[in-house]
């Protein structure tokens, strides 16, 4: 993995499918405008006061994963479910993709999660095992 500067430069450093498919997730994902666009991690990160979203290209596939992925599931089945919070995340390989109306449709489903639910960082377990002992600290 190399890191690069900026969202565009990320973009330009691929080729091929994985460049055609990120083009379009990412087209879908701009086309909203309360979302930040930032390399995080060494992929994109798309965010609000929180993260929302990603878009990962790596060799053999792409990834459109949302923090709340687990509850879009409904709009894409093929969301599976893995790694902190309520991650899920999409898995498409070269010949797949997803219609710019249903990429659509999870962005703002993502979205209305967010201005509902807040950070989905701080729905994890381990968060709220800490802010409980904190509670149970301050009422003794």
């Amino acid at each position: 993995m190399v890191a690069v500067a900026s969202p565009d430069a990320y973009v330009q450093g691929l080729d091929g499918w994985r460049l055609e498919l990120v083009t379009t997730l990412r087209a879908a994902v701009r086309a909203s405008k309360a979302l930040s666009e930032a390399v995080k991690w060494g992929h994109l990160v798309y965010s609000t006061e929180n993260p929302v979203l990603l878009i990962r290209a790596e060799d053999e596939r792409v990834l459109f994963g949302f923090w709340r992925g687990q509850r879009l599931q409904d709009i894409e089945p093929r969301l599976r479910p893995g790694g902190k919070f309520e991650m899920a995340t999409l898995e498409l390989r070269e010949g797949m993709n997803i219609p710019a109306a249903r990429a659509r449709r999870l962005v703002k489903a993502a979205l209305e999660l967010d201005a509902t639910l807040g950070d989905p960082r701080l729905a994890s377990p381990k968060v709220r095992a800490k802010k409980a002992a904190a509670l149970k600290k301050r009422s003794r």
